[in-house]
């Protein structure tokens, strides 16, 4: 675990989102931004989430460690840091957080470049500066993940993006990821626990689990990062675990 790279880029992300916002500001806006993802699901995929400057910051500040914080527990869970791989691919990067936890946590000096879409300008600028914070070699531009080409044998990891997308655009993604792990790249889905974020959760596991694949849920009991855990009480939330469920195939 790069602690002190981790260290670094919250302290970064703070300094920068912080410089014009007060932290109530923040803590208001991370309330407003939780409230969205649980009770307005609708505007997501039209980018309501991240319509202002406060919702912006509480994701990086908030949502962005804890994602980095779950994803690298499973990587390292299913071991998926080895063997080497020329790239991993992050559809829909948010700030970058998946990608950076994925590609990190392969052996100092074998990390992969990273390869990043998103649709939001806003987030793949976000994106560039983690990746640029950790040492990664990244290419990220905006755009359509649907339409992204997946490199021969990359690792593809689409973390809490498949529940934004309408029916049909998410089977188009299932199909790509099928073939793509067929034709030898592993592939790494992550979504809330909650079981309304994903009502097809059930039918992809299953999808998966045929091809060879395998389900896991998670509980992370995780020490938050002080401004994570500032945020966490303000907003009125417990974070005392981490949760989340994947699904793997390679």
């Amino acid at each position: 675990m790069p602690a002190d790279r981790f260290a670094e880029w919250i302290q970064a992300n703070e300094r920068r989102h912080l410089a014009e916002l007060t932290f109530p500001e923040v803590s208001r806006a991370l309330r407003a931004l939780s409230s969205a993802y649980v009770e307005r699901r609708h505007r997501l995929d039209a980018g309501g989430a991240l319509d202002g400057a406060g919702k912006r910051a509480a994701f990086a500040l908030f949502y962005a460690p804890l994602h980095f914080l779950l994803i690298r527990h499973v990587v390292d869970a299913l071991e998926a840091g080895r063997p080497p791989v020329p790239a991993v691919v992050d559809l829909g990067c948010g700030t970058g957080a998946a990608g950076t936890a994925w590609a990190a946590a392969f052996p100092p000096g074998s990390e992969p470049r990273v390869i990043a879409i998103d649709r939001n300008a806003w987030a793949a600028a976000e994106a560039r500066d983690t990746y640029r914070a950790f040492g990664l070699r990244a290419r990220v531009r905006v755009g359509d993940a649907l339409r992204m080409e997946l490199p021969q044998g990359a690792a593809v990891v689409v973390a809490f993006t498949a529940n934004e997308l309408g029916a049909d655009a998410r089977g188009g993604l299932l199909k790509a990821l099928l073939s793509h792990a067929k034709s030898g790249g592993p592939v790494l889905v992550v979504e809330p626990l909650a079981g309304f974020v994903a009502p097809w959760w059930d039918g992809w596991r299953r999808v998966f689990e045929d091809a060879g694949g395998r389900s896991d849920e998670w509980r992370l009991k995780a020490d938050l990062p002080p401004l994570v855990a500032k945020l966490d009480r303000a907003a009125g939330m417990n974070h005392r675990e981490v949760t989340g469920r994947s699904l793997f195939l390679k």
